[in-house]
């Protein structure tokens, strides 16, 4: 007889010892629930009008020839630029705002924060580049205009606070050989710092005295190997007799040359008529910067020192371009000596050490100046990659390079250009697109843009897209015509696609970036 299965045995339920996790709060369901209302789920939404699939498309891969895919799928633009830096306005295809930032830019998308600015006169380079000035200045850069030949940048300076130094008749004077901050605080380093410091001082005057002479008022060419001999001793005897805290002018290094010391002498090899005829040039040339139409600008200390503690210099010499074009080039070459040497001793002996922002406008004038400021602008662009410093060149014209005298200064120029990895292009003739395609590559499209800015005949503009020097001066606009290119510049980063944006100014700009301002005088003198 079968045996009757024994009934499990009753288990005692154990104590379950931890702490017991709550489930969601009302609030949190209620929040989960708004959270799911506001996504559809995977397969869609449900419920009346809903668009709820009861499969998954895994959706169909197509094939073909880039041809044809890049009308499917047109990402024809390539990537903008990083909104930081200046803003300049917006895309012109797109409407993205379009930023410039040479010294941002430097070891990312460019190697050096050097700028070249071209376009036609009156297309807005200068309202460009003023906008740089003005944001960079904000950003704790120091604007510096060494030599402003038209004016146009005091107002601008003088708005943010600046120092503005003018030279001119009875306005002011600039000593070529002005020391800048190092004046009075020389004295106060060690002997081997300050011996140190006054061999560079003087090889920097003796360099702004040679470039001096290479102008038509001095000599009218480069001092030879005697000359500047001459001149370097009799610099060195000049400075060593001035009393502390003061520095030697140009009258001083004649008197030392017609003096004729033992030291001097000795150095040349040369005694009596011999001497006489080795010196008799220079002095005559040095004669000619203190004297005739020069008198007044270069024969004195310098009448306004400039402040390096101010945040933005600029030296106006729009007062000499009365005295003609030779008269304004002496004026640049001294200005930039004194301007760019105060500020490069402040570096030397911990006064300063900000970041310069340089605009180089009519530069046209600072090429055909001589050899001393294309030698200047040469050295300062090598070193801006050290220094942060954005050197802004605006010119007209590439043929602006190709007017300089000697070759040499040509292919110094023509560096000036390549070591620029930003490019700025406003409006420019076929002719001038042509040119510069040497220099950057430019597409069809590129130069058909750009070109289209610069059609002047539609508005009646009377333009010479390679006008230059005095009429590049002349108004390019009356006050029923506008440049058909005003405000519109391609910015071309090395070999990067360009990037085509329009400028708008801000009422306040408006005001500070008329450039002409004798027209504008005439215009309210003739309303009255």
């Amino acid at each position: 007889m079968a045996r009757k299965p024994k009934p499990p045995a009753m288990t005692t339920p154990r104590a379950v010892t931890g702490p017991v996790e709550a489930g969601p709060t009302r609030q949190e369901r209620q929040a989960q629930k708004k959270l799911r209302a506001r996504f559809a789920p995977r397969l869609g939404w449900g419920g009346r009008f809903g668009g709820r699939v009861p499969v998954e498309d895994a959706g169909t891969i197509y094939t073909g020839p880039s041809t044809q895919v890049g009308g499917i799928y047109p990402f024809l633009l390539g990537s903008g630029l990083p909104p930081r830096g200046v803003p300049v306005g917006r895309d012109v295809l797109t409407g993205e705002l379009v930023c410039i930032d040479p010294s941002g830019w430097t070891g990312k998308l460019t190697t050096n924060p050097g700028v070249w600015v071209m376009s036609q006169p009156g297309a807005g380079k200068s309202a460009l580049v003023k906008r740089v000035c003005l944001v960079y200045s904000a950003y704790g850069h120091m604007v510096c205009v060494p030599g402003d030949v038209k004016g146009e940048y005091s107002g601008l300076i003088a708005e943010m606070g600046g120092s503005v130094v003018r030279i001119g008749d009875g306005i002011g004077r600039i000593n070529p050989l002005d020391s800048g901050p190092l004046k009075g605080r020389v004295q106060a380093l060690s002997t081997e710092r300050r011996r140190a410091l006054l061999d560079v001082l003087n090889g920097r005057r003796l360099e702004t005295l040679v470039a001096l002479l290479s102008t038509n008022h001095g000599l009218g060419r480069t001092p030879d190997e005697v000359e500047r001999s001459a001149l370097d001793t009799a610099v060195h005897l000049a400075s060593a007799g001035q009393a502390p805290g003061h520095d030697p002018i140009v009258p001083d290094v004649v008197q030392v040359l017609r003096a004729a010391p033992e030291e001097l002498r000795t150095k040349l090899a040369a005694d009596g008529e011999r001497y006489r005829d080795l010196t008799r040039s220079v002095i005559a040339g040095l004669d000619n910067l203190v004297g005739g139409p020069l008198k007044g600008l270069f024969d004195a200390p310098t009448t306004t020192p400039l402040d390096i503690n101010a945040p933005a210099v600029s030296v106006d010499i729009s007062a000499l371009r009365a005295r003609g074009n030779d008269v304004v080039s002496a004026g640049m070459i001294a200005t930039w000596a004194y301007t760019y040497s105060s500020i490069d001793s402040a570096r030397s002996i911990g006064l300063m050490d900000r970041k310069l922002v340089l605009p180089m406008d009519e530069m046209w004038r600072a090429l055909r100046s001589g050899p001393g400021l294309v030698d200047a602008m040469d050295a300062i662009s090598r070193l801006n990659r050290t220094t942060d410093d954005v050197t802004i060149y605006v010119t007209h014209s590439l043929l602006d390079v190709e007017a300089l005298p000697t070759e040499q200064d040509r292919a110094k120029a023509r560096g000036l250009m390549d070591r620029c990895d930003t490019w700025v292009i406003g409006a420019s003739s076929e002719e001038e697109l042509r040119r510069v395609t040497g220099k950057r590559s430019l597409t069809e499209q590129e130069r058909m843009m750009i070109s289209s800015w610069s059609s002047a005949t539609s508005t009646g503009l009377d333009i010479d897209p390679t006008a230059v020097g005095d009429e590049a001066d002349r108004p390019a606009e009356d006050e029923g015509a506008r440049h058909p290119g005003r405000g519109k510049y391609l910015i071309k980063i090395g070999t990067r696609p360009g990037i085509a944006a329009a400028l708008e100014l801000t009422p306040t700009e408006q005001r500070l970036y008329r450039t002409d301002t004798n027209h504008l005088r005439a215009t309210t003198r003739g309303s009255r």
